[in-house]
């Protein structure tokens, strides 16, 4: 089997590689993986297309008890594998029970104002939230069944309220340092802007950077996991600040592998965004200060458009080659 999209020439494609823990990546480093690249829709977008049902060589029919398509949404934890949540199903009949002596194709579609997409593809450490269209058919002695994942990203409207963030990092008698960041909420191509101000300043402090931290977090109770990675870090000074000091911070999100901040999905996982200022002293002491930002999506972020016929399917049963 394989699926064409509508308009699939045109359409854009991203990529949703696995993220992978710190250990992973270690024992991986300098390994040639590329990510799959998937077809992109929008979360009220119709998804349709054709699904063409091959017979395999050699074979002259295929009987069947019927062929559907569903579309599916679901969450699949890394604690409950053999559980997966489905949020989103819908399915369409394709062809009733009949005998197939050649190949054939068959139209499927499900309308978005119809099928509601209410959260955006997400591929974590230990969660992922995954779109894709199943191709069923039945038979008497097994049915085929394949999956062709697609991705969905969500736009949102600007926040109606966006405060500045006003911060202060301090040790009784020996630092002072308030920092401000001009809001507290920023869609995925924005820039912060901000600065730091060094109130007081009694202890040698040799190096400060800027991170941006990823939680992911799952589960609950004893099943409750946070992994959190930084996504990118920025040096914000090299050398000993003095009294009265101020240094402007510029921080570019576009480049950097970000997703909106995801609130309690289904009560699965959270996925939130953190600044972290770190400050180290001379005597390799490190300081820390974590401020939550939210993210969200102004407009669909894409790879370039690419044009192979199909994308390949995660194969459920291997019997013949349809």
């Amino acid at each position: 089997m394989k699926v064409t999209w509508d308009n699939q020439s045109s359409l854009p494609t991203v990529s949703l590689g696995r993220r992978k823990k710190s250990d992973e990546r270690q024992e991986e480093r300098g390994a040639n993986d590329s990510d799959d690249q998937l077809y992109l829709f929008s979360a009220d977008e119709d998804v349709s297309g054709q699904v063409e049902v091959i017979l395999p060589a050699n074979t002259r029919k295929l009987e069947h008890n019927g062929i559907k398509a569903e579309m599916i949404g679901q969450i699949e934890l890394a604690y409950d594998r053999g559980n997966h949540y489905v949020f989103l199903s819908t399915q369409q009949e394709l062809a009733p029970p009949s005998i197939l002596t050649k190949d054939a194709t068959y139209r499927f579609a499900f309308k978005g104002k119809d099928t509601t997409k209410e959260h955006e593809s997400y591929h974590g450490i230990n969660v992922k939230l995954r779109y894709f269209v199943r191709v069923r058919i039945q038979r008497s002695y097994g049915p085929v069944i394949k999956e062709f994942e697609f991705c969905v990203q969500k736009v949102s409207p600007p926040p109606e309220v966006n405060n500045p963030l006003k911060m202060e990092v301090g040790i009784e008698d020996c630092l002072h340092i308030e920092f401000e960041y001009d809001k507290s909420k920023y869609h995925l191509k924005e820039i912060i802007n901000g600065k730091i101000n060094f109130v007081l300043v009694r202890i040698k402090i040799t190096h400060m950077e800027l991170q941006i931290l990823r939680r992911e977090t799952t589960g609950s109770g004893p099943n409750l996991c946070n992994e959190t990675e930084a996504v990118t870090k920025f040096e914000i000074m090299d050398g000993a600040p003095i009294k009265g000091e101020t240094i402007p911070i510029r921080v570019f999100l576009e480049p950097h592998d970000l997703t909106p901040t995801l609130n309690t999905v289904h009560n699965k996982f959270s996925v939130k965004y953190y600044l972290n200022l770190v400050l180290v002293d001379e005597e390799e002491r490190r300081y820390f200060k974590q401020q939550e930002i939210i993210l969200w999506r102004k407009d669909l972020k894409h790879s370039q458009n690419s044009d192979p016929a199909y994308f390949a399917p995660n194969y459920h049963d291997t019997k013949a080659g349809v």
